[in-house]
């Protein structure tokens, strides 16, 4: 199921990147329940709970998949929103394949053993601001764990060699200019 969603993905040049637009990121065609059902419940087997306090996602491509990523764990879910709060929130820079921009972490505090859920791993660039609000805000990261992993761009190689977390994939693809390669994972 998830290997045709990303084989049937639209291609989009974002200047820099090559990146698919497709139901589960974009929603485009609208997101079936069963896709969703189907993404995380595999995810759940690829990642050791054991000790994790809540769960973190970035809300724009993220949420659905960490809302029912939360749903079938039981584990809270803690968001990194676009907009500011007057409470208490760790705010980040971030720059990834098509956004620079800022995240407010809300719901992260001392002590938490967090895992963090994502769509899609390109460069890594979100992920790793994640990672080191996280950090700051007195926690640890534990995991991630995404749905697609886009070879080639370093994402997993910033994320695992250089902050020392491990990342969990379903997918792998190559995009070309009109066309997603799936290189490994489930079908």
């Amino acid at each position: 199921m998830l290997r045709d969603v990303y084989q049937r993905a639209g291609v989009l040049n974002t200047g820099s990147y090559l990146t698919t637009v497709n139901e589960l990121c974009d929603q485009l065609p609208a997101l079936r329940p069963e896709l969703l059902q189907y993404v995380t419940s595999h995810l759940r087997t690829r990642v050791d709970l054991s000790g994790v306090t809540k769960v973190l996602v970035e809300e724009e491509k993220g949420a659905p998949i960490g809302t029912a990523f939360s749903l079938l764990t039981g584990l809270p879910l803690a968001m990194a929103r676009h907009y500011p709060y007057e409470f208490p929130s760790r705010t980040i820079s971030f720059s990834s394949e098509y956004d620079r921009n800022t995240l407010n972490v809300n719901g992260i505090e001392p002590g938490d053993r967090v895992c963090v859920i994502d769509d899609t791993l390109s460069t890594g660039g979100t992920v790793a601001a994640l990672i080191e609000a996280v950090r700051d805000m007195g926690a640890e990261v534990t995991e991630v764990a995404v749905v697609v992993e886009k070879a080639g761009n370093g994402g997993r190689e910033l994320l695992e060699s250089e902050l020392g977390v491990p990342v969990r994939s379903l997918l792998t693809i190559k995009v070309a200019p009109d066309e997603v390669h799936v290189v490994e994972g489930i079908s």
